[in-house]
């Protein structure tokens, strides 16, 4: 029984001095308190904690907004024909987008397929023929890397085979099309690339969804306009414009897409020990903590 002791009316008891330890002097008695108590020491009193620092999701949304800004940069200076804002805001969309994918908790397939992804933007920089075939090296790459991730994380879905001949008929038929006008030292290259692009999007959408799926189908769009002017057929007007904005959109689609997928089934995210998954289980309140 942890009940208050019993005192006599007008005095101290020396049982009440042993249990509680002399008054301060000038201190009233305060008869009918609550007892404290006796495990806590009285002079740990709770503190106001203090105000946390900016966490992961706060670093996350700025990541986002400084991708978001180079894009519009890069969009505005191609649609103006400012050649030197696309040359500077070019290579920033992906280590961005990337960084953004990583603290949110990405697979880390994910964010080295983005960063493949910076690579070919930096080598399509260049004019040449040498350029042209190490940027397409490099995006195959991170095709390799996209393919991995939704074969490895992705679920087959129902239906999944219905969208398949239309895939593989758009892959033949482009590549019919445009092989007599590519230079012929690009055409196996070039054929050998889009298999690989179309698997990766007819994987994205198959194995991750809507959302996934119509980043595969943009950067098959962008990739095919970037096809079509090396083929030399007539182009839109400012044809970078419209190859950056279908670019930019397809990867983000694709990184948001398949982290989306990702968080709603945590059993992969915690099986690979990814950064947002273990976050969130270190920044659980403990009892009586004063951290938050």
């Amino acid at each position: 029984m942890r009940g208050r002791p019993e005192r006599r009316p007008g005095a101290r008891g020396h049982a009440g001095r042993h249990e509680r330890g002399p008054d301060r002097a000038g201190r009233p008695d305060r008869a009918g308190e609550p007892e404290r108590d006796p495990g806590r020491r009285p002079d740990r009193e709770p503190t106001t904690p203090s105000r946390p620092g900016p966490g992961p999701r706060s670093l996350a949304a700025l990541l986002l907004a400084c991708f978001a800004a180079a894009t519009l940069t890069d969009l505005v200076s191609l649609a103006v024909g400012f050649g030197g804002g696309h040359v500077v805001a070019k290579p920033l969309l992906m280590p961005l987008l990337a960084a953004w994918a990583a603290v949110r908790g990405a697979p880390r397939l994910l964010v080295t397929a983005l960063l493949c992804g910076w690579g070919g933007d930096v080598l399509l920089l260049s004019d040449s023929d040498g350029a042209f075939l190490a940027g397409m090296a490099s995006f195959a790459a991170g095709h390799v890397c996209y393919l991995a991730l939704f074969g490895r994380h992705g679920t087959p879905r129902a239906r999944a085979l219905l969208p398949a001949p239309v895939y593989a008929l758009s892959l033949v038929t482009t590549v019919a099309l445009l092989w007599p006008d590519l230079p012929a030292d690009l055409r196996i290259p070039v054929a050998g690339y889009s298999t690989l692009l179309v698997a990766m999007a007819y994987t994205a959408a198959a194995r991750f969804g809507l959302v996934t799926g119509l980043g595969g189908a943009f950067f098959l769009l962008s990739d095919t306009l970037i096809a079509t002017g090396v083929a030399d057929w007539p182009q839109l007007p400012r044809p970078d414009f419209w190859i950056m904005l279908t670019y930019a959109a397809a990867q983000f689609l694709l990184a948001s897409g398949t982290r989306r997928a990702l968080e709603a089934r945590p059993g992969p995210m915690a099986t690979y020990g990814e950064v947002g998954s273990t976050r969130r289980s270190t920044e659980r309140p403990t009892p009586r903590s004063t951290t938050p």
